[in-house]
């Protein structure tokens, strides 16, 4: 990642759209915007992948479900959505699909900035000692941001359930809270209805849990737990 991010804003209200590129070049972004899925398509035959992609969901002709699932085929790049206040069904749907963040509308810019960077500064790669770790046959490369099966290669993980397994890898066996999780991966404080998590947990669940083994193991009303040992390599 360079020094000066490169941003893809792909809404359909020239309002928005508008204010938040100029918002983000103030911050020291390189942004691009644009209209429906044409304008991932054309970045990416010019650029390649943006270093994050924050996306309407509600728009004429492809919605932004439509071009997250596409995105998430091929790509691991983080994506913020961005919906309307109310639309929890979309959200949840978003995030199912990989989205990392949501952002309701009418929004204040300077959250976004505060977003973006918080899941640009995740997934830089820590400048720490190497760390790896062995769990009921999965590596854990917590450098490198990577899962591989032993004998199967790479697990792909977005980069929210990467910083989720995360979490319960470097504390195993204990019970985590929603809230806890909601800080240590996004940086803020949960709403008091917010399932974020819950979706979050279920996808990681599915991608970990290939063999049916129950790695993480919900604590009702309290949370979840890493139910496997965890060894350093």
């Amino acid at each position: 990642m360079s020094d000066r991010p490169r941003i893809l804003v792909i809404e359909d209200d020239p309002e928005i759209r508008h204010l938040v590129q100029s918002y983000l070049q103030r911050q020291g972004f390189r942004v691009d915007v644009g209209d429906g899925g044409a304008a991932l398509d054309r970045f990416r035959t010019h650029y390649g992948d943006p270093d994050l992609v924050v996306l309407d969901l509600m728009m004429p002709g492809e919605d932004g479900l439509s071009i997250c699932r596409r995105l998430r085929a091929s790509s691991r790049v983080p994506v913020i959505i961005l919906t309307a206040k109310g639309e929890d069904i979309d959200r949840i749907v978003g995030l199912e699909m990989g989205a990392d963040d949501y952002l309701p509308k009418p929004f204040n810019p300077r959250e976004l900035v505060a977003r973006i960077r918080a899941i640009l500064r995740r997934a830089e790669p820590a400048p720490a000692e190497h760390r790896r770790f062995g769990l009921a046959g999965l590596v854990v490369d917590l450098d490198a941001r990577s899962v591989t099966r032993e004998g199967q290669g790479t697990v792909d993980l977005t980069s929210a359930e990467f910083d989720l397994f995360e979490c319960f890898v470097t504390r195993p066996a204990r019970v985590l809270s929603r809230e806890q999780l909601m800080d240590w991966t996004r940086g803020r404080r949960a709403e008091a209805l917010d399932r974020t998590i819950d979706v979050q947990v279920s996808r990681l669940r599915k991608k970990i849990e290939a063999d049916g083994s129950a790695l993480i193991k919900t604590v009702r009303n309290a949370g979840y737990s890493l139910v496997v040992p965890v060894k350093e390599l």
